[in-house]
Order: C-alpha cells, then structure tokens, then sequence
C-alpha cells in the first residue's frame, strides 16, 4: 500500500523537493517551474494540492469553435500554409467582434493573428524597440504577466515599470509624465482586466494614458486577454452600450492584444490577434525601410517579424476563432455568461482565504471593491509575499509571489480556474486552516 504523507512538508523533504526540480531561487520561480515543483510534492506526499498558480481555462472549450476547426481540417486546409497576415473570414469576423462590444473601427488589414497573445507580445516589444532612434525602452504598468517583462529581458530591450497601486485615478498622470517626459520610452504595456490584480482601470485613467500616449508619442500595448470578465458591468450585448473599456477610444497609438485563451477557452490552440489601429499600421519608419526593406509598421510586423518567428499562425485554428468571434457578435455565442463560472469560484475562494485570517491586496478601483473573476491577490499578516508561497506550498497549496509580478506589495497570486467542485474547495479549506492554526500568532 502506497504511503502518504500528510500536509505540511517537512522542511528537509521540501527542500530536496526544490532541489530536484531546479529551482535555485523559489521567489523569482517562473509560474511553470512552480508547477513542477507543486508536481513534485504531490508526487512525493501522494496527495493533491490546490493548484492556484497557473492560469489554465477551467471550463470546456467553445463547441462552435471546434467544430469549425474539425470542418476546416476536414475540407483540407492541413496541407496549406496558413496566410501570415491572417484569413480572411478572421479579419473580418475580429473586425465585426471589436465593433460590437468595443465600439471601434478596426480595418481588417490591421488585424492579425499570433501564436497566442505570447507570441503577440514577443513581437511587438522587439519591432517597437527598433521605430525610433533613443525609443528604446519598454515601460510595464505593474503588476502585470510575469512572461511580459521576461520578454524585455530575452529580447534585450530596456524597460522601466512601476506599481500602480499608489498611483490610481489622477495620480497616474503625475507618474507617467515624469517617465515618459525622458522621451525614451516607445510603448507601455499593461492588461485590463489586470493579471494578477484584477483591478480595472478607470474611463479617467485609461483617458490619462491614451493622452499622455499620444504627447510622447508611445505605442499603447493593451492585453485584454481577460476581456468582458469585470461582471460588474454587463457588456455581453453586441452592438449594445455599455462597451468594453479601451484606450483605443483616447488615442490612435494603440495596439490591442485579444486572446481565444480565455474568453473562449481556448488555450490548446495557442491562438491570439493583434489589432493594431490604422494609424500605428500604415506609419512609415526610415529603420523599417532600410533593415526590412519595407516602410511600414504593419508590413514589417507581418512579413518581416512574424513570417521569421512561425510563418503564420496555425491555419484550422484561424478557423476556429473566426467562428467564435463571427457568432460572439451576432448574439448566437454569449462567451461572458458562460465565462461567469469564474465569478462564483473567486467568490468561494476569497471567503476561505478570508475566514482563515488572510487579506486581499489589491482591493479595490479607486474606492469599489474589485471585481470576483479570474485572479486575486493574497496576504498574511507578518509574511512577505515569498515566505507566504513558500510556506503555503508546504501545507499544500500551489502559487506565485506578486513579486515576480512586479508589484511592491507582499503576497501571492491565487487563480482559481481550476478549482472545479467541492472537493477542491473544501481541500483548500483544509489547507488554510492548518496554515493559520500555525502561523496565526506570529
């Protein structure tokens, strides 16, 4: 009979646990090595933990996608190289989708599909630092997707960031002049809904950064790979008000990054649009001339960057996401109700972790309680965000730091995507109620 050993790990097991799978410093672990070694433990005690680290779509992926994903591969298209700039029923349907629930015009021809909101991301931080002489540095409204500045830092680019906790509503105009005053930066990029805070950003802030974008001449980099999920506000009617939020309704600088990951559930098929508005794709660089050999934003992000990295992105899934997107904006796909599973989750696990004498770091919009959706954020009073992961992932629950975010504030990022029924929830109660009985009077 097989032995288990129970929740907490003893420190000499936990630390040969580390050890095995690589990790040299836990608090700067990549949320993948984080999984691993969560992997490991539950290898090594023969029980589950609660897997709060990685966010991986917890509800089925969109039928109608694939189905249209199966008929696509079934009419042939697996032996033809996808077109780069992306197909045509994709265009158009992405174009028709952000019209109605954005409310803005987006030209096919700027719409182009990646390898994921990855790939999109990777891409984009390598050509905007190339547009301008001295634009050379990459500005990161934290905390934000760990992988973003990662990117920065494999691509060489320089980048400064900071926290926005201190710096909401008109605070924010202050901090980003002071940066963005030095004239070196070529682009900021932040996510809205933000991973892993889950605050939103305000019609006045996002009004403040699409202004200052346009007086300094920045590229706007806005991820919305988690869009129409702040369920405070019911955006799910097509061609109906209240509209997603957006810089794009502040400043032609911008650049939109919408993912199927998520919305969709559709994260197998690593499929991602970038959207790019008309302005930014037909503006002409003497770099892009010279080193491309083509003058224009657009055309060097499609056929001089991406044709490098995956000459296009996969033909069946275009397919897929097409179909989604086409249904989403005629009203026969209703992605954000079904997307709200999320909302109860969060609001379960938020009362345990609650009830067992944590705090939310991110609490709130300028004064209104944040959102329950895909992520949030954790404290304990007395530990730091690094000792929090690490002794929580020895009594069994599975995180990563906000530092590697780069937020300034200690605690950890919970996603609960993949807790699914009872089990998993009364498994992370069992959990936080051992931690807190022995870490409550510290």
């Amino acid at each position: 009979m097989e032995m288990k050993i129970d929740f907490p790990v003893d420190p000499k097991i936990y630390k040969e646990a580390i050890e095995r799978v690589g990790i040299l410093d836990l608090e700067t672990a990549t949320i993948r090595q984080i999984c691993t070694l969560a992997a490991e433990l539950e290898k090594v005690t023969g029980q589950k933990m609660s897997h709060l680290e990685i966010g991986n779509p917890g509800l089925p992926a969109e039928q109608i996608g694939v189905e249209a994903e199966i008929a696509a591969l079934k009419a042939g298209v697996a032996n033809q190289y996808p077109p780069i700039q992306g197909i045509p029923e994709l265009k158009e349907a992405a174009s028709a989708f952000i019209k109605a629930f954005l409310d803005i015009n987006i030209p096919g021809k700027c719409i182009i599909p990646t390898v994921g909101s990855m790939q999109g991301g990777f891409s984009l931080q390598l050509l905007l630092s190339q547009r301008l002489p001295g634009k050379d540095t990459m500005l990161f409204l934290n905390p934000g997707f760990p992988a973003h500045r990662s990117q920065a830092k494999v691509l060489g680019i320089k980048d400064e960031a900071f926290d926005i906790y201190n710096y909401r509503g008109k605070a924010l105009e202050g901090k980003l002049e002071e940066i963005l005053s030095k004239g070196n930066v070529t682009a900021m990029l932040y996510s809205n809904p933000n991973n892993p805070a889950w605050t939103n950003l305000t019609e006045e802030e996002l009004e403040i950064i699409g202004r200052l974008a346009t007086k300094y001449d920045v590229i706007v980099l806005e991820d919305i790979a988690y869009f129409g999920m702040d369920f405070r506000h019911d955006i799910s009617h097509p061609g109906e008000a209240p509209f997603g939020a957006t810089v794009a309704r502040y400043t032609d600088n911008y650049i939109l990054m919408l993912s199927g990951s998520k919305i969709f559930s559709y994260a197998g098929q690593r499929i991602a649009l970038v959207c790019m508005s008309d302005s930014v794709y037909s503006r002409k660089y003497d770099f892009f001339k010279s080193f491309y050999e083509m003058a224009s934003f657009g055309d060097s992000y499609i056929f001089g960057v991406l044709y490098c990295m995956s000459s296009g992105t996969s033909h069946s899934a275009q397919h897929g996401l097409a179909a989604m997107l086409k249904a989403a904006a005629e009203g026969k796909l209703n992605f954000i109700e079904h997307c709200k599973e999320y909302e109860r989750r969060a609001a379960i696990a938020k009362d345990i972790f609650l009830r067992n004498n944590f705090n939310i770091v991110y609490d709130s919009d300028n004064g209104e309680p944040i959102a329950d959706g895909f992520f949030f954020t954790i404290g304990y009073p007395g530990l730091s965000g690094s000792e929090l992961q690490s002794e929580l992932l020895r009594y069994g629950v599975s995180s990563i730091a906000l530092r590697t975010t780069g937020s300034d504030q200690e605690g950890i990022r919970v996603t609960i995507s993949v807790m699914k029924d009872d089990d998993d929830f009364k498994r992370l109660e069992n959990y936080l109620k051992r931690f807190d009985a022995d870490h409550g009077k510290n």
